[in-house]
Formats: C-alpha cells, sequence, structure tokens
C-alpha cells in the first residue's frame, strides 16, 4: 500500500493557506491557461534508446495560477525508468520571480514510490536564465535547481544549454541514492521555432551522472553511473 509521507502532509494544508491568501484579492485579471511542452524527445544511447518528456500545464491569472508538472523516460520496449508528477499553487513574489507550493510524486517502474510536499521559486535571472529552485519535503528530501538559457542564433534558431541538479538530504538505498551524492543532467539542443513558438522541432544531446557515494553504490551493483544521449524532438506550446 502506498502511503503518503509526512512532507505530502505538510504540502496540502499550506497550499490551501496560501491559495486562501491569493484569492482574497479577486477580480485582478482574466483567467487563462497554457500547455507546453520543455522537452518531447526520443533520446539515442550506446545500449538502448527512449522516450523522453518535460510537460507544464497551468491555468489562473497574474496573481495564481494552479500548474501541473509531469517529467519521465520510457525505455524502449521498456520501463518508465522515470514517472514524475507535480501539483502545485504558484504566485508572484518579485517582479521575475513566483514562489510555489505543492505536492509531488515519483512512481517509476521497478523502485519504490517517492511522494513529497514542495516548496520553491521560479522565473527569470538576470541575463534572462530561467531558473527553478525547490526543496521536496519527505522521508527521503533533496534539493533541485534547474537552470537554462535560450541564446538567438536568429530570430528562428534557438541554442538552448541546460543543467539540472538532484542533492539527497538523507540516504534512500532502496533507489540506490545517498545523502549528498548529487546526480546531475546536462542539455544542448538546438531548436527551429517553425511555427512561431508553437511548434518547435529540435536536435541535441543530454548527458546525466551521479556523483560522490549515489556513484559508488550505482558502480557496486554493476549499474552505469553517467549516459550520453543524443535526442531529436519537437517542443509546443499553446
Amino acid at each position: 500500500m502506498k502511503t503518503l509521507s509526512l512532507g505530502t502532509a505538510l504540502g496540502v494544508p499550506l497550499a490551501l493557506s496560501f491559495a486562501s491568501a491569493a484569492m482574497a484579492e479577486v477580480g485582478v485579471s482574466p483567467t487563462v491557461w497554457s500547455v507546453r511542452t520543455d522537452t518531447l524527445e526520443y533520446r539515442m544511447g550506446a545500449e538502448e534508446n527512449s522516450f523522453a518528456w518535460g510537460v507544464e500545464a497551468w491555468i489562473g491569472n497574474d496573481e495564481l495560477r494552479l500548474v501541473w508538472k509531469s517529467e519521465g523516460a520510457k525505455t524502449e520496449g521498456g520501463d518508465f525508468e522515470e514517472m514524475n508528477n507535480q501539483i502545485r499553487l504558484q504566485m508572484p513574489i518579485t517582479e521575475f520571480f513566483d514562489g510555489f507550493i505543492g505536492g509531488a510524486a515519483s512512481t517509476p517502474d521497478g523502485a519504490p514510490d517517492r511522494y513529497y510536499g514542495t516548496i520553491g521559486v521560479t522565473g527569470l535571472a538576470p541575463q534572462w536564465f530561467e531558473v527553478e529552485a525547490a526543496l521536496y519535503l519527505s522521508n527521503h528530501p533533496y534539493l533541485n535547481a534547474e537552470v537554462e538559457y535560450e541564446g538567438l542564433l536568429t530570430n528562428r534558431l534557438i541554442l538552448t544549454p541546460s543543467i539540472e541538479v538532484s542533492l539527497p538530504l538523507a540516504d534512500d538505498p532502496e533507489r540506490e541514492i545517498a545523502a549528498g551524492g548529487a546526480s546531475a543532467a546536462f542539455g544542448l539542443r538546438l531548436s527551429y521555432d517553425l511555427i512561431g513558438r508553437s511548434v518547435s522541432p529540435y536536435i541535441g544531446v543530454n548527458y546525466e551522472r551521479a556523483f560522490g557515494e549515489t556513484a559508488d553504490i550505482r558502480r557496486g551493483h554493476g549499474h552505469d553511473i553517467e549516459e550520453l544521449t543524443g535526442v531529436f524532438g519537437v517542443n509546443v506550446m499553446f
């Protein structure tokens, strides 16, 4: 039986409080919605291929948004090696940054499920770097940070480097994770805005690696600690 963690239990009431405070200011702006992908791609590796996605959908206004995020990867003909879903409430805290709070679930095949309460910030740093940082609270807490930059080579051709780092704050031996043993993903993708920003096919590379004791555990179990893949895909936004 799956049980909700302490982090999720804390996250839900905090999210409701967060919503109540924001909803007090009603009628400020119209309700709109959007769906976009950050990744929707096929990955070609030395040993196996996979399909990966990163989708974000939201509904709300300038003062408050309800956001659903889904990220994952499925090996070709195999399991969901990654499956992460998150629901959160998001509201502006500065001119360029939003704060958010909510709950998240990590439910890949072949590993125990994990549920979290989450709190963090997301927005644009100076020089237009897209930044997101969050703390995931549960019996297996961790910090996660992402940075992405869209470099315009032309009005339609865009080079996007990205980095994502996860730092576990507690051991999780069932998932081959040690406290302080970070994992990171580095990406470099070249996209072309075929129909405005609504349809943008792209190619690129993705590199993932584990570090520290997490890498030692995986190496000891005969698993790879790094993976380099070539990718091609298409991002959509509407």
